[in-house]
């Protein structure tokens, strides 16, 4: 089961720093730490629920899963999540974030994960985002198999 560790850091030249570090939490950041939460389809997925627009919209936009790390690599990676993902984030009320969980549960992207399992992982990553937002940094994550 791939790990990924949603994480804030200042710039991408900072994020791609902790694979050096041998992670974001040895690189004393903020992280969340999430199993089979992969940060291009299952990302994307709360991305396009979150913001009422399609899969193929919200995977196409900027920093959606964008790998900054070597190509040459197996493990770890370090991708970026969108500016809009951790807007809608940071905005979410506890309304919307009941009803995101239900729909992207029913989505399939990802293999088991109930509603109530859904609104955890959001929940952590609304915390997340908030607390990169107060402190002027973007959301990454660092993804091994």
């Amino acid at each position: 089961m791939p790990d990924a560790d949603y994480f804030s850091a200042v710039d991408d030249e900072s994020a791609v720093a902790v694979i050096e570090a041998g992670g974001p939490e040895r690189a004393g950041l903020d992280v969340i730490f999430l199993k089979d939460i992969d940060p291009v389809v299952a990302i994307a997925q709360v991305e396009a629920v979150m913001s009422g627009c399609s899969y193929e919209e919200a995977s196409r936009r900027p920093r959606v899963g964008q790998l900054l790390s070597s190509e040459d690599v197996d493990s770890p990676f370090v991708l970026t999540v969108s500016d809009t993902l951790c807007d809608v984030l940071v905005s979410t009320s506890g309304t919307d974030l009941a009803a995101a969980a239900e729909a992207w549960s029913a989505g399939g992207t990802v293999v088991g994960l109930d509603a109530a399992t859904a609104a955890v992982v959001l929940e952590a990553l609304v915390g997340l985002a908030r607390r990169a937002r107060v402190a002027d940094l973007r959301l990454y994550c660092w993804w091994t198999l």
